[in-house]
């Protein structure tokens, strides 16, 4: 089960985490389904959200958790052993390390914060607590797709990985969104599966633009990152937040014998009348519905298998070097700091 220590049982039956939920909008709404109706060995003890019937919805749906009206005080009550944070990105830094003071595991979704500088504070007080406490919700590493990728590129299936393209494609995004936006809140995704599937640093990044689409409103989209891997690997991130078709993520790695392809798993097809077709999903949920299953389900297991703080810290740290990029329109160098001990394999 989650570390430290054994969690509380229920009487008479197997032991059960209590979550609390901080963020009960879309993406916190659905992990506490997921908790709720399909993960073992836990439940939702307690929810908060900055709007009261949100979280009172969920808590209702979720077997009548508690409703807490402050996220500090669900964090330290005796009867939360752990805590999902899936409130707005600038809240997550203070939370997160309002977790750590009290020594309970956190799952926090990604961005671990949203700047570089945060990212280090939270770092920096868990090696002081002297134990890893922290997950950072980067859910692709459990989809299985992007697992078996990898176990294919691991038992040399397609030899020496070469070059990865990556698409990353939203149906709309807000007006006016800054470009930098798409390179933090959508291709970190694509950083962190870069260093996970390789298991070394991105050491350089540059960032292309063609012109914006009509369709993107004043945002500079779509955009291609390409980043340069510690071993000479090269990976292109097409990012394109409003193709407008629908939501799409889909990958090829390319080896020295062979490829690997990760594609959107469709349920059906249709062929009618000259077409072959299958339907798109309108956002993540549902194309990763079991990459988030399987991430909380590891999580309550303490089966360590998710992204730690570090990753979250490297994985802003390389965003906003591609932001930089982006900036200058000149190649930008990464050099991150070397990994602490704690987060040493």
């Amino acid at each position: 089960m989650l570390q430290p220590g054994q969690m509380p049982a229920e009487a008479g039956g197997p032991t059960v985490t209590r979550i609390g939920v901080i963020g009960t909008g879309v993406m916190g709404a659905d992990h506490a389904r997921l908790l709720t109706e399909a993960v073992s060995g836990a439940r939702v003890g307690g929810v908060f959200d900055v709007d009261g019937g949100r979280a009172r919805g969920v808590a209702a749906a979720s077997g009548g958790a508690r409703v807490f009206a402050d996220p500090y005080a669900l964090i330290v009550d005796d009867g939360i052993d752990a805590v999902l944070i899936a409130s707005s990105d600038a809240t997550h830094e203070d939370y997160v390390l309002a977790c750590v003071a009290a020594g309970k595991p956190v799952l926090c979704e990604k961005p671990l914060a949203p700047t570089v500088e945060a990212c280090a504070r939270i770092v920096e007080a868990e090696i002081e607590h002297g134990s890893r406490l922290i997950t950072v919700g980067f859910m692709r590493r459990f989809d299985p797709g992007y697992t078996g990728m990898r176990a294919l590129l691991t038992a040399g299936e397609i030899g020496a990985p070469l070059l990865m393209h990556n698409v990353h494609r939203n149906p709309a995004a807000v007006p006016g969104l800054p470009g930098s936006a798409l390179i933090t809140n959508s291709a970190v995704h694509e950083l962190d599966i870069v260093r996970w599937l390789f298991g070394e640093e991105i050491v350089e990044v540059a960032v292309h633009t063609p012109r914006p689409s009509g369709q993107a409103g004043g945002t500079q989209d779509p955009q291609l990152l390409v980043l340069t891997t510690e071993s000479g690997v090269l990976a292109d991130v097409e990012i394109f937040a409003n193709a407008r078709y629908g939501y799409e993520v889909r990958c090829e790695l390319v080896g020295e014998t062979g490829t690997v392809t990760v594609d959107a798993p469709p349920p059906t097809s249709l062929r009618r009348g000259g077409l072959h077709a299958r339907a798109l999903p309108g956002d993540w949920r549902p194309r990763f519905a079991e990459a988030y299953r399987l991430e909380l389900q590891d999580w309550i297991d303490g089966a360590a298998g998710g992204a730690s703080a570090w990753d979250g810290f490297a994985a802003t740290f390389v965003a906003h070097a591609c932001v930089a990029a982006l900036t200058s329109g000149d190649r930008h160098a990464v050099e991150l700091p070397p990994v602490p001990a704690l987060y040493r394999r």
